[in-house]
This record gives structure tokens, sequence and C-alpha cells, in this order.
């Protein structure tokens, strides 16, 4: 036997029964709060040229991406982001529809992460891209659908909300390496002030640097915006802080100040987000289930240049809390076994798509003995069994005895 075949790679699991069913509860659960709300399925390929994904402004490693060849030698990738083929749908295919765009997507990505232990390289994501749109009426129905889409699944939540300008701004007036910028981010994200201390500390201190230093603290409410206007000055940063605030004061308006926390020190993996940027986070899940936020250039990239606003969802680790919490819905056994004596195989199966019909479940017994078939129907806790002959006998079984 070959050394992997009884294995799957690392990254990757198997689904069985109950969590197929949760999977599956999961995903229409979040897409009914989209359709309900004007948004329409699009699908894109699993693989892609890999020039849709080393943009740039794409903001993804190329080492976590699954490389291969097509039959021509150019290079593809298995796809690790469902915003960027959406932003080359867009430009190409839907270039001539009506704007705006309401669009939504179920559909796995693949990210390679050898030192993230316990990370999934194959993630289901389910989201929204509003494309064509801008301004705060469009953050704040994108960012009401995703906290809906949330409360439908888990009920202890929360949102953070931030801008990637800020980090941007400050960011580039430090005379450091794109990698050290990457370091620096990746120490705010996880709020790691030792590791974040240390790369500054090397640098030096500059009004930029104190900004960036405090960045991971600067969370909570209407008053971290005011603490962020202390450490910073500009028109930019100005007008930032002012939209922030009147997009939060409008949420808490509508009932979901206690979900939201502003995180100015909320910084996202991909670059291509450029003004407000937002995650969701639920208790028992380190990581983000929910990251989105506004990326006006992206669809520049694309020959396309237009506005767009959107998030997604991790499904599996919104079916992983639902598990643990006990709240999914089990698969219930079949209504009727039936069993077709010998000879009587294909009247048995005219008997099932008869019962079908009538809207019962029913299993075909694959079994030569009607007792091998009672004792089958038992451990599955089928309640009822049809022996069909010349006949049709049906047998509860619970009943008293319950032999054949």
């Amino acid at each position: 036997m070959k050394k992997y075949c009884n294995i799957t790679p690392e990254g990757t699991r198997d689904l069985l029964f109950e969590e197929c069913i949760a999977h599956r509860n999961v995903e229409h659960m979040l897409t009914s709060v989209f359709e309900s709300r004007g948004f329409q399925e699009v699908i894109t390929p699993g693989l892609e040229f890999f020039d849709i994904f080393s943009l740039e402004c794409a903001g993804i490693p190329q080492e976590s991406m699954y490389k291969l060849t097509d039959h021509k030698g150019r290079l593809l990738v298995l796809r690790p982001d469902s915003t960027l083929p959406i932003a080359r749908m867009t430009a190409t295919r839907l270039q001539n529809e009506k704007r705006p765009l309401r669009l939504y997507y179920t559909q796995t990505v693949y990210r390679n992460n050898p030192s993230l232990m316990g990370r999934s390289d194959e993630v289901m994501q389910t989201g929204i891209e509003l494309l064509g749109a801008s301004g705060k009426r469009a953050d704040l129905e994108v960012i009401v659908t995703a906290v809906e889409a949330l409360s439908r699944c888990v009920p202890d939540f929360r949102m953070e909300l931030g801008h990637a300008g800020f980090f941007r701004s400050l960011a580039s007036q430090l005379p450091i390496s794109d990698e050290t910028r990457e370091d620096i981010r990746l120490s705010i994200e996880s709020k790691n002030y030792s590791a974040l201390d240390t790369i500054l500390d090397r640098l030096e201190q500059t009004p930029a640097v104190l900004a960036i230093r405090r960045l991971p603290r600067l969370f909570g409410g209407e008053e971290v915006l005011q603490q962020a206007a202390d450490l910073c000055s500009g028109e930019d940063t100005v007008k930032t802080l002012g939209y922030l605030k009147d997009l939060y004061l409008a949420l808490r308006e509508i009932g979901l100040g206690e979900k939201l926390i502003i995180d100015l020190g909320l910084v996202q993996r991909n670059d291509y987000y450029s003004d407000i940027i937002f995650s969701g986070y639920v208790e028992g899940s380190g990581d983000a289930v929910l990251t989105g936020g506004r990326y006006d250039h992206l669809l520049e990239a694309f020959g396309a240049p237009m506005p767009a606003v959107g998030f997604g969802i991790n499904v599996d680790a919104i079916t992983k809390l639902m598990l643990e919490s006990g709240n999914v819905q089990t698969r219930k056994p079949a209504d009727v076994l039936i069993h077709g004596d010998d000879g009587f195989e294909m009247k048995a199966l005219k008997h099932s798509a008869f019962l079908l019909k009538g809207g019962l479940r029913c299993e075909n017994s694959v079994f030569p003995s009607r007792q091998e078939a009672l004792e089958y129907a038992r451990s599955k806790k089928i309640p009822r069994v049809d022996y069909v002959s010349e006949n049709v006998q049906t047998v509860s079984v619970w009943e008293k005895g319950g032999k054949v």
C-alpha cells in the first residue's frame, strides 16, 4: 500500500454525516439572508490564472498559493480568494450589466499554511460583493447584512470596525521594507505588543512610529476616535476618523451598538482594501469568522474602475461552532425499510417509489433474508419494515417480539 493512501493532505479533512448536515444548514441560513436582500449567486472557477492573484494590490503571498500548470505550460492556481475572481468576472462577463451589481458566492478557497498549525488549507466561504456603489448607504447595507447573517447562526458575536487607510498612511511614513511592514501588520493584527515594540524600537521615534505603537490599543467605543485624533494630524486622517464616527453612530442608532467595537488596529491581510474594513469574531474561534471592507481601486486593475464593498464568512468555522454547541439538526432515519423477497425485487422498487411520492423517506434492503433486514432496521432506528412478495406485509420494528 502506498504511503498516503489512507490519509488526507495537511490542512484538509473529511466531513461525515452530522457535519455535512450542519454545513449545508449554515450555507442555507447565510445565503437566504443574501437572497432576501437581492443578491444573486455566482460561481467562479476553482482554477484561475496566477496573474490574477499576483497583482500588486492582491496582497496574497506567492508561497501561500497552490500552483500547477495547464497543457500549454501556463501557471494556474487553486482559487485562494473569491473577491479577485469576482472582480475579473465583473470587468468581463458582467461589464454591461446595470449597476450596482449585487453578487453572492459560496465556494472553497485554498491557502497553503504550513507554519500555522490547526488552520485549514481548504476553507468553504460564502459572502457578498456590492459593486458599483459608493458612500455611506452602501457601507451600511453591507455591514448590516453581515450582522444579520452572523445573527442567524451564532447569537454571541462582535463586529470590529476600522479603516485600511489609517495603518497604510502611517506605515508609508516609515523607512522600512515590505517584509518589515508585513511583520508590523501581523503584530498589530494579533495584538502582539512585545513583537511590535521589538520592531519599532529599532526605528527613530517619530510621531508616526509612536502612533503605530498605540494602534493595537486603539479599540473600544467612540472615545477611540478622539484618542486617534490626538495622535495624528492631517486632512486625510481627520476625514477618515470623521467618516468612521458617522458610520458608527448610524449603526448604533439602528440598534447595533452592543455588537460594535471600533478597532483602529484592525489591519486586513488583503491589500486591496482601500477604506472601511470590518471583522466578525465569535467566542470559541480565535480567528475572525467574517472579514470585509471597501475596495474602491481593485477593479482598476481589471480595466473597469468602480467602487465596491463586500465581505466573506468562513462557513467551516461557523459550522464547527454550531456542532460544538449542539445547535444542529440531526439526520432523521428513514420512515420505512423495504425488503423484497427473492424474485420480487422490482416490485419492491415500485413499492418504494409509491411511498416516496407519498412523502415517506425510504431505504431499500440489500439483505438476502427478512431477519437481517429487520435487525438492520433496528440498528438504524427505522420504525417500519415492509416485506414485499405476493403481498406487502408491514411490520412495526418496535412491536413486542418483532419477529419475522
